[in-house]
């Protein structure tokens, strides 16, 4: 018998991000390997290409944390902050 562990991942959407998603935050479960490229490819799946769109554009923050590297695994992370470029002076 294999057993599969997974986690699960809170995604934070901020400004443009949030409308497009439609929703402030979701939770998304994934094999525990998985990396951000991953999570945001779920995320695409599941919100669509308005929200792909939104995403090539955006920054992100993994507990709080810039992300340099999106095929690095996630880890024991437990927050994706989704932030799309601002606007202000």
């Amino acid at each position: 018998m294999t057993t599969v562990t997974t986690t699960t991942i809170t995604v934070r959407y901020f400004a443009a991000a949030r409308a497009a998603a439609g929703v402030e935050v979701d939770k998304v479960q994934l094999a525990a390997a998985a990396t951000v490229d991953d999570l945001l490819d779920a995320i695409r799946a599941e919100h669509g290409p308005e929200l792909a769109s939104v995403l090539r554009r955006c920054s992100y923050l993994l507990d709080e944390v810039a992300v340099r590297n999106r095929t690095a695994p996630l880890a024991d992370a437990t927050t994706l902050d989704v932030l799309p470029p601002f606007a202000g002076g």
